[in-house]
């Protein structure tokens, strides 16, 4: 199974696909669309739906795994990782790919066995659960996190 792993954010929105054959996890395509901070919000988010679609179209995951809301001290950095979720989420929905939703602790939790780790211990565990040569940036990082997440959960949903 091809599953998506996008981890939102406005500045930057990391995606990873993992396939998972055998019980193995093997490392398809993984990346971030970055947008310059000078360019409008709506031109932003326009392009994380573009890319997104383009990825989807590209690759044909059959789920896509998305990091869940977070509540944050700052609304209005709130307000914008919800738009670029909300871009994700509209694209998975046009190509027909099914989604689930993780929460932050959740996906740490899965990848590391902890729920508050941090970033660079999610980094360093995602580069031994799948053989990379390196480790990967915080935001392609994440994303693949929340792939391995849900492989992991979808293995045990699928035995009941």
């Amino acid at each position: 199974m091809l599953v998506l792993g996008v981890d939102p954010g406005s500045i930057t929105t990391g995606y990873g696909l993992i396939e998972k054959t055998k019980g193995h996890l093997k490392l398809i395509d993984a990346g971030h669309i970055s947008s310059p901070g000078t360019i409008p919000f709506y031109e932003r988010i326009h392009e994380i739906y573009r890319v997104m679609t383009e990825i989807m179209d590209r690759y044909r995951p059959a789920e896509m795994a998305i990091e869940d809301v977070f509540f944050a001290k700052n609304v209005k950095s709130s307000l914008k990782l919800g738009h670029a979720r909300g871009a994700a989420l509209i694209a998975a929905v046009s190509c027909g790919i099914r989604i689930f939703e993780y929460s932050p602790l959740e996906i740490k939790k899965s990848v590391v066995g902890y729920g508050r780790a941090g970033k660079e211990q999610v980094q360093a565990m995602v580069k031994v659960i799948l053989g990379l040569p390196e480790i990967l940036g915080t935001d392609t990082s994440d994303a693949l996190a929340a792939a391995i997440c849900h492989l992991n959960w979808a293995r045990y949903e699928r035995k009941a």
